[in-house]
């Protein structure tokens, strides 16, 4: 018996990752404010390298946006 394969759906694409960009911007601004309000040197430490992987993810994720919405654009959606 052969297994149907769904066909690809990138139609919500742009969407999805413009959802998870929000997403990884509001975590930033949040750990931001924890930062600034403990005193916690480790913790805070950790926050920033936290913080800097989440905008290593964002630039990523805007190269993801910029790629779908040219495959969009091009009438494969």
């Amino acid at each position: 018996m052969k297994t149907k394969q769904n066909p690809d759906d990138r139609s919500d694409n742009v969407e999805r990752i413009q959802e998870n960009i929000d997403n990884t911007l509001h975590n930033i601004e949040l750990a931001e404010e924890m930062i600034s309000n403990t005193s916690d040197e480790k913790m805070k430490k950790e926050l920033h390298a936290k913080n800097e992987r989440r905008e290593k993810a964002v630039e990523s994720l805007r190269d993801e946006i910029e790629d779908e919405a040219l495959y969009r654009q091009n009438g494969h959606a």
